[in-house]
């Protein structure tokens, strides 16, 4: 008989739901790609719909759930907390308190009540029925979220975040199918949330301006590192870390910075939408180098005090690519596997996959790449049901054959044109992987400031990413390794490379932008890298087909990869929502599966969701 076992992660930040069977990962899905609310934390009844619906299974099936982290491990964490610095912070306290007596301090009683409503949907004609439900805990979920899916028999695990119930950053060693925790680092000494003050403090909002400020570093100098190092953080020489607290607030208010954070560097926080200067790119330059020494250092210390070969990385410090780039040439290990979902809703998979190995006893299946299946794991539309979808809202489209579509596709991305590209299932994680994805000509200067201003209506200055083939990517870049889930950054080959004038060198700032840095511009950072996807035959045919095709064209193997989403909006799930982003934008060409579509002959169109009620998700 068949086991199931169901992860959830919900009520802090990115609630998700992971449905693994037997021990496989079978679905994983962000309650934001169904809400439509950017990093949802809301119980992510969408999700556990979908993922038991997708297996026509409801909890009778279920043998266990398991929730990410361990609630009053937590609430014992903010009590010590706001008494260590009370009478500061009451405001914030009574507040937070409000929500933990209301909700988060019974979240069992309140999880059972969703579950027990989501049952009685499925099957109304019997009682409300739920398994067992268990508690992970919150590094132990992200360790799990590493090791387990990687490709690795054993290996070290490093997770780093802003913190869970205490820990900020532990240590384990993975081996076949157990986890040992080795050392932590506790609240409130965080990487994860002194990047995050760094982020508030240049105007972008925290949990989700993180990588606005990655892409920002390369535009500055690291000018202000010897301040950070003598006043902000203390690091040893194995990584090891503390923070001077004084200049935060997050342990006791609703701001991440203190007045003593904003007279050491001569200004208040920058106001969201105000202008960028050269002093705010330098802020960023710093902390993302100090950012990387501390990663290095602490892998350094994590492979000397193993021996061991192999490392896995995840929480939310492990998004940071430009660290793992720099890494992995570092040569620190001979293998890095990062997961590709490492925040909250990559610990729903990890909660899941603990709790099986737990229980089970089984020996872990080890898969060559990895077990994640290119984390294509959630929502698959057929094209039956999307001509049906295109019938009734009246659009025009055309439905071709792949052989056909992906010679068409490579054509339009050869003259320039910018393309929404859905296809197959949904990516699990913040990255989109050639499933929701817009995508375009590499080669083509203006494609980066285009699809920024006119098709994501986000800033001008963050970089774009290519899809390259797997077997190419030695040929455009200095990477000798598969980078599948775009978490590598590497530089650009320097035959592909434009030195740059004595004129281009003196610019600043953004001004840089609009300078050629390579063949291939539009991937291209002012730091002459890029952040690389290699793409697999295996793991996803028909994007690699089509990348294969634009190659035969042009001779050009990489294309250029966004997200398919807007500014302030989550990636499409659906093919409505692709349909109106398509409309909304100035996307030239819209591709469902084999249907597409050409915004210059969308003329007559309606919204009409009736269509919904005629299928299920395949």
């Amino acid at each position: 008989m068949d086991k199931y076992i169901l992860g959830v992660s919900c009520f802090y930040h990115d609630s998700a739901a992971a449905l693994i069977k037997n021990g496989e990962i079978i679905k994983a899905v962000q309650e934001e790609r169904f809400s439509r609310k950017k990093h949802d934390s809301r119980f992510p009844r969408n999700s556990i719909l979908y993922c038991l619906k997708s297996q026509k299974i409801d909890f009778r099936n279920i043998e266990s759930i398991i929730y990410y982290e361990k609630p009053l491990l937590t609430f014992e964490r903010l009590l010590e907390t706001y008494l260590a610095t009370a009478p500061r912070g009451f405001r914030s306290f009574i507040i937070a308190m409000q929500v933990w007596l209301k909700e988060k301090l019974f979240l069992k009683s309140e999880l059972k009540k969703q579950f027990k409503l989501i049952q009685k949907e499925l099957v109304p004609a019997i009682d409300p029925y739920f398994p067992e439900l268990l508690f992970s805990e919150h590094h132990l979920s992200h360790a799990a979220a590493a090791f387990y899916p990687s490709p690795f028999e054993e290996a070290a695990v490093l997770c780093m975040d802003g913190v869970g119930e205490w820990a900020t950053t532990s240590t384990w060693i993975g081996k076949g199918n157990q986890i040992k925790p080795l050392w932590e680092i506790s609240f409130p000494h965080s990487l994860g949330l002194l990047y995050s003050a760094f982020t508030y403090y240049c105007g972008f909002k925290v949990n989700s301006g993180e990588y606005k400020l990655m892409g920002l570093a390369p535009y500055g100098k690291p000018n202000y590192v010897r301040a950070i190092k003598e006043n902000i953080i203390d690091i040893k020489a194995d990584g090891t870390f503390r923070l001077d607290i004084s200049y935060f607030k997050y342990h006791r208010g609703f701001q991440m910075t203190s007045r003593k954070f904003h007279n050491l560097f001569g200004a208040p926080p920058r106001k969201n939408e105000t202008e960028l200067t050269q002093f705010h790119m330098d802020l960023a330059s710093s902390i993302q180098e100090v950012t990387e020494e501390v990663v290095i250092k602490l892998a350094r210390s994590l492979q000397k005090e193993t021996g061991l070969k192999n490392l896995c990385l995840a929480g939310g410090v492990a998004l940071n690519c430009v660290a793992n780039g720099k890494l992995l040439r570092e040569k620190i290990f001979d293998e890095i596997w990062i997961q590709p979902a490492s925040g909250d809703a990559g610990s729903a998979l990890g909660a899941a996959l603990i709790c099986w190995y737990k229980k089970s006893k089984k020996a872990r299946e080890i898969k060559p790449n990895d077990s994640m299946k290119g984390t294509y794991l959630g929502c698959e539309f057929s094209n039956q049901y999307i001509i049906s979808y295109l019938n009734k809202i009246n659009a025009t489209f055309e439905a071709i054959r792949d052989e056909e579509l992906f010679q068409r596709i490579a054509q339009l991305l050869d003259e320039g044109k910018v393309i929404g590209w859905f296809n197959g299932p949904m990516e699990f994680g913040p990255r989109a992987l050639g499933a929701r994805s817009i995508i375009g000509d590499p080669r083509n200067l203006e494609m980066q400031s285009v699809m920024n201003l006119k098709i994501k209506y986000r800033e001008s200055f963050r970089p774009f990413a290519p899809s390259i083939l797997e077997e190419d990517v030695t040929n455009q870049f200095e990477m000798n390794t598969k980078s599948p889930y775009m978490l590598l950054v590497a530089p650009v080959k320097k035959e592909l490379c434009k030195k740059m004038t004595s004129k281009e060198q003196k610019l600043f700032g953004i001004e840089k932008l609009n300078v050629a840095r390579s063949s291939l511009p539009a991937i291209t950072h002012v730091d002459y890298s890029a952040r690389i996807q290699t793409v697999s035959m295996k793991t996803n045919p028909r994007y690699y087909k089509l990348i294969s095709a634009f190659k035969n064209r042009t001779g050009c193997s990489s294309i250029v990869n966004t997200s398919f989403n807007v500014r302030g909006e989550p990636i499409v799930c659906t093919p409505e929502d692709a349909y109106r982003c398509f409309l909304r934008t100035n996307m030239d060409v819209l591709v469902l599966q084999n249907q597409i579509l050409l915004k210059k002959q969308q003329i007559n169109y309606t919204i009409d969701d009736s269509w919904k009620q005629e299928f299920e998700l395949d």
